[in-house]
């Protein structure tokens, strides 16, 4: 990377570290719904087994034994009768079907399905899935899904397999059907409890559930109480027992604005080299040099031709060059208190690469200069 390239790189990494690395006065205030979930509100996951119809020969192959099994079962519930042996499943693709559906989904809501391939089908272009009944985990049965299938991609071979050229794009086995399922029956759900609403932080931390709670109670008098780090509950007042106030009052928790608060922490991905600290990390007095060591070895080609017109041969001798340089950096001292920003900043002047600053700051972790945690991906 050139010299330009560097002087990008380090400006992006200050911009991030630098606009995480704020004093805690300065945190964001956010909206509840923003940060929390009312309990009892989720989606919730179901899946089927069904069949895809329609391949131009892709499908599963005849040793796929429950896919023959499943098209002789379809065939027999039709009052079709016929020998496994004499099907033939190149056009057909046994598949499971998975979808998620939202809390509050009523009877005749669509939702989007996701359809992939369990046999050795090599690809569903084209297919179409066959009514497909889809449950969830105790047994129910919510959904309906059918249709032709979106994959976004294909599978091309030429040669008859026999190592020919081939084209694939994205995943041929697994493929999507936009609103493909029919909601057939709602997911119950239960909000309210006792006269009581659970409020859960996506992110536990119990300053955090004490701030809600407390906001919460500046609006509704000692309605709010937090049961832990990631739970508040709160008391539904009177007038808003009735379901069509209940929703008022819970969009109106939703919309409440508090200030959540986060454990000082440096997430770090050695892989990509990239670095995010949160706003309350800080560090102890420190000392810190950073040195490097670059070896350069060329070597040119000398060569050497006889006279025009002589009898001799052209010489190709190597010629081979070695350059050694050693950065002679200062110790840098970090004063107590300063923010990360200041740290990438000091950093940057010793000419420190987005690798070199992890090297250092797990050194300052071990050393016990940076008070936060220090998380390694």
């Amino acid at each position: 990377m050139n010299r330009c390239g560097r002087k990008i790189l380090w400006l992006i990494v200050l911009m991030i570290v630098a606009g995480c690395a704020t004093t805690l006065s300065a945190a964001p205030r956010v909206r509840v719904k923003d940060v929390a979930i009312v309990e009892g509100v989720r989606s919730n996951h179901l899946f089927g087994y069904g069949l895809v119809i329609g391949l131009d020969g892709s499908g599963d192959s005849s040793s796929t034994e429950f896919t023959l099994q499943s098209v002789a079962s379809m065939l027999s519930k039709m009052g079709i009768t016929v020998d496994q042996d004499d099907i033939d499943t190149k056009n057909v693709a046994a598949v499971m079907v998975t979808a998620e559906i939202p809390a509050f989904a009523k009877s005749g809501t669509r939702i989007d399905v996701s359809v992939s391939t369990i046999g050795n089908a090599k690809s569903l272009f084209g297919g179409t899935l066959l009514l497909t009944p889809l449950q969830a985990v105790d047994g129910e049965i919510y959904a309906l899904a059918q249709g032709p299938l979106s994959l976004g991609g294909f599978s091309f071979s030429a040669g008859g397999g026999q190592g020919g050229a081939s084209a694939v794009k994205n995943i041929p086995t697994s493929a999507v059907i936009p609103n493909g399922a029919l909601v057939e029956k709602e997911v119950p759900s239960t909000i309210v409890r006792n006269r009581m609403i659970n409020i859960s932080l996506r992110h536990p931390d119990f300053t955090s559930s004490k701030r809600l709670s407390d906001a919460i109670n500046a609006v509704f008098a000692d309605a709010a109480t937090a049961k832990d780090a990631a739970t508040v509950s709160v008391i539904v007042p009177n007038d808003f027992l009735l379901q069509e106030r209940l929703v008022h009052f819970i969009s109106y928790l939703e919309n409440l604005v508090i200030e959540p608060d986060a454990v000082a922490r440096i997430v770090i991905n050695e892989r990509t080299g990239t670095i995010v600290a949160g706003a309350n990390v800080r560090i102890s007095t420190v000392a810190v040099t950073h040195g490097s060591l670059n070896v350069v070895i060329k070597s040119k080609p000398v060569i050497s031709q006889p006279n025009p017109f002589g009898e001799g041969e052209t010489v190709v001798e190597g010629d081979v060059e070695l350059v050694i340089e050693e950065k002679d950096n200062p110790l840098m001292v970090v004063e107590d208190g300063v923010t990360i920003g200041d740290v990438v900043n000091a950093l940057n002047s010793l000419g420190a690469s987005p690798r070199d600053l992890i090297a250092i700051f797990e050194a300052m972790k071990q050393a016990g200069a940076i008070q936060a945690e220090l998380v390694i991906m």
